[in-house]
């Protein structure tokens, strides 16, 4: 009466097993997906970072050499 209560007779669903690994695969596909995202960032943090620093460096405009 218990089985019949909760809706499965014979074990788990089949298809609730399929969608679980589909789920745990777009987990472990995203997981991935944010890894390379975020090197990306870092990545592209560094460039950015770099080019700060030279905009930064006060360097007097050259003076054209007219005698």
């Amino acid at each position: 009466m218990a089985k019949a209560l909760l809706g499965y007779v014979g074990g788990p669903d089949p298809r609730v097993l399929s969608e679980m690994r589909r789920l745990q695969q777009r987990v472990l596909d995203l997981e991935s997906e944010l890894t390379r995202m975020q090197a990306e960032n870092d990545a592209l943090s560094s460039v950015a970072d770099h080019e700060q620093l030279l905009r930064s460096i006060d360097v007097p405009q050259p003076v054209p050499a007219y005698s």
